[in-house]
């Protein structure tokens, strides 16, 4: 990690009141986040022998609780939701069979995200693959045209969803086999997911899995992973060589602070205060909000509402000449230029 020594010292002391997590609001959240979810699952899974309308009718507000559980899943990998390591690992691995997330895969990969993000020389796990402009010409034309397909929007946050947290996360083969740790998190989130899937088959029919279960579970998936595209992919942005890749800029600037209303923000549990979660990421999701309204430094960000933040979908690659994020017509009206050197794409 690169980083300034002075930034380092300014920010360590400035977010330091804000970094304690509090045990009493940690089981708050998973008592205001879990009943609902537990609840409105029942009722679907029970509503699915009566008529499809109450599937249809509860799903959106499942998935949005559901999503709200991989926060606070997400906030146990960071060592912030809970005071003590112990707490956090032991929930945040329950959590794991809820969200289909094996818990330390998902938060070792998380870290190297962490520690990387908008390092062009580090594209390794745990992000949404951004290649540039000039690696994208560099490619061959299949190879393109793989890329446009997992860039558009129908992909990844459709079949990029389905197979993200159904199918690579019960055998993720990225992770290395020295990896014991991660792998064995892997066979207990299997394990617990078999477990589930049996008790619903058995209680409510085997053809409810695919009918309520799935959807939902993919439909909270692709939210989760909308969160996270808007929070990096946005024209500026922050993409650069690591000589010049600094932590703290990357945080401030390749991060956005997602303005949503006041009872998405309550329901993403302030994910999309994401600036802020970059920069310290053991502060608990329950005092971004207070970190982001008392420092004055924290409001000089990228916002993006709920309307401006559709037009990220059609951002595709970073131009490293005009250090921003460009979409395909910027790629086709520079075709006649020189190629000049390109990197190798991770893709």
């Amino acid at each position: 990690m690169t980083e300034n020594p002075e930034s380092a010292k300014f920010w360590a002391k400035t977010l330091a009141p804000y970094r304690t997590p509090s045990d009493a609001i940690a089981l708050r959240q998973l008592v205001e986040t879990l009943v609902p979810l537990v609840a409105l699952t029942g009722l679907m899974l029970h509503g699915y022998s009566v008529g499809w309308w109450w599937v249809f009718a509860l799903m959106p507000l499942a998935s949005i609780f559901l999503v709200r559980t991989f926060v606070l899943q997400h906030d146990c990998g960071h060592g912030s939701l809970f005071r003590t390591r112990w707490a956090n690992d032991l929930v945040g691995s329950l959590l794991g069979v809820l969200t289909l997330t094996p818990y330390y895969y998902w938060k070792r990969t998380h870290a190297i995200h962490h520690a990387t993000s908008g390092n062009l020389d580090r594209r390794d796990f745990g992000d949404i693959d951004t290649i540039t402009v000039a690696e994208y010409r560099a490619l061959s034309p299949l190879r393109r045209l793989g890329y446009r397909a997992y860039r558009h929007p129908l992909v990844f946050l459709g079949l990029g969803a389905l197979y993200q947290f159904v199918l690579k996360h019960r055998l993720p083969l990225d992770a290395p086999w020295s990896w014991r740790r991660e792998w064995a998190s892997v066979a207990f989130t299997n394990l617990g997911l078999g477990a589930l899937v049996w008790a619903i088959g058995a209680n409510f029919g085997w053809t409810a899995i695919l009918a309520v279960q799935l959807p939902y579970q993919v439909l909270a998936a692709a939210g989760g992973i909308w969160l996270f595209y808007v929070q990096h992919q946005f024209e500026g942005g922050y993409w650069r060589r690591q000589d010049e890749w600094d932590f703290h800029t990357a945080s401030l600037i390749g991060s956005s602070y997602y303005a949503l209303p006041a009872w998405l923000h309550w329901l993403t549990a302030d994910i999309s205060v994401h600036h802020i979660h970059h920069l310290a990421s053991k502060i608990p999701n329950y005092r971004l909000q207070k970190a982001f309204r008392e420092v004055p430094e924290l409001q000089k960000v990228t916002r993006l509402g709920l309307r401006q933040s559709l037009r990220c979908a059609k951002l595709k690659l970073w131009d490293e000449e005009r250090r921003r994020v460009v979409g395909w017509r910027a790629v086709e009206e520079r075709a006649e230029a020189p190629l000049g050197a390109a990197a190798s794409p991770n893709f």
